[in-house]
């Protein structure tokens, strides 16, 4: 059971208290700084995320170039020992 104020409209209305003051004035200007609000707080969970899962992205671009390394080296190897080929260390 959720706690008295904790209801899926609290950011709008935590916002909309924040920004009270242009709510008499004009209802573009409080418009305009609830849309500024919204894009804040997606590039703010954005950043978060990407900075969160920043290293898996490093490791995975590690081991496909690994495993592609491996690969071709595998190939090369293949290639000399058909064309008799002595190893080359």
């Amino acid at each position: 059971m959720r706690a008295a104020g904790q209801g899926p409209h609290r950011p709008a209305l935590q916002t909309e208290a924040a920004l009270g003051n242009l709510a008499g004035r004009d209802a573009a200007a409080l418009a305009f700084a609830r849309e500024t609000h919204a894009r804040t707080a997606v590039a703010e969970c954005l950043a978060a995320t990407t900075t969160l899962w920043l290293p898996l992205y490093g490791v995975g671009v590690a081991v496909l170039v690994g495993t592609a390394v491996w690969f071709r080296d595998r190939a090369r190897a293949r290639d000399r020992d058909r064309a008799g080929l002595p190893d080359q260390a």
